[in-house]
């Protein structure tokens, strides 16, 4: 029986040497991408706490009463004291340039007792009410000087002139307050807005804003007046 002789593998040092190498540089790259993987998450998490902050607010910070749409849509202005004591006005300005008129909460009609019974826009030399609009051009609109007459509104007491306050072209009045005056009474900043109106050129808004004050300084002067009023009565 022959003797099946057995052969000895002999190993090279150096190619030890490599494979180790190897199995530490595989290692090393397995590790790497593990902590890129973990940085990325990381990375990614913080991202979304941020974004999610963003888009849903500390309900703390929420405030009591949502903004109204004209609060988000438009910048208020006010002038007040327009011509006369007590004519407060405002005017809410789009982003489109677009200015609507109003009567300000503190306009001294809503101090008579019942407050306004009628409008009428049968004023000047016109009848505002009867003027239609057309074109790009706004063909047939009436040119407004900031104190143009709009309207009339009446109480049981007295008429008050209620004025454009900008310069610019009149595209529209209120015609619902012909028939419902009421609506001034209850939602003059909304349903109870006396007219639109678009400047003619940035450069007459630039002039127009000169003369008016924002809803901040608008408050302030108000209240002012208010804490003046009531001081009066104890000083006599």
């Amino acid at each position: 029986m022959e003797e099946i002789q057995k052969t000895e593998v002999t190993t090279n040092p150096e190619t030890e040497d490599v494979i180790e190498l190897t199995k530490q540089s595989v290692e090393a790259c397995d590790e790497q991408q593990k902590q890129q993987a973990q940085e990325d998450g990381e990375k990614r998490d913080e991202d979304e706490d941020e974004l999610r902050k963003l888009l849903l607010s500390d309900i703390g910070e929420l405030p009591l009463i949502p903004p109204s749409a004209t609060q988000i849509n438009f910048v208020s202005y006010f002038i007040t004291d327009f011509t006369k004591s007590g004519h407060d006005q405002y005017i809410y300005r789009h982003a489109n340039g677009l200015c609507v008129i109003g009567l300000a909460p503190t306009h001294i009609a809503f101090k008579d007792e019942g407050g306004i019974t009628n409008v009428d826009f049968n004023v000047g030399k016109s009848d505002r009410s009867v003027l239609k609009v057309s074109g790009k051009r706004k063909k047939n609109a009436l040119r407004s000087e900031p104190n143009t007459a709009l309207c009339k509104v009446s109480t049981a007491k007295d008429t008050y002139i209620v004025r454009c306050c900008v310069k610019g072209s009149l595209l529209e009045v209120n015609e619902r307050l012909i028939m419902q005056p009421e609506l001034l009474n209850s939602s003059a900043d909304r349903e109870g807005y006396i007219a639109i109106i678009m400047p003619t050129r940035p450069a007459d808004w630039t002039k127009n804003k000169e003369s008016l004050i924002t809803l901040e300084e608008y408050k302030e002067k108000k209240e002012k007046v208010q804490s003046a009023e009531t001081l009066e009565p104890c000083m006599l």
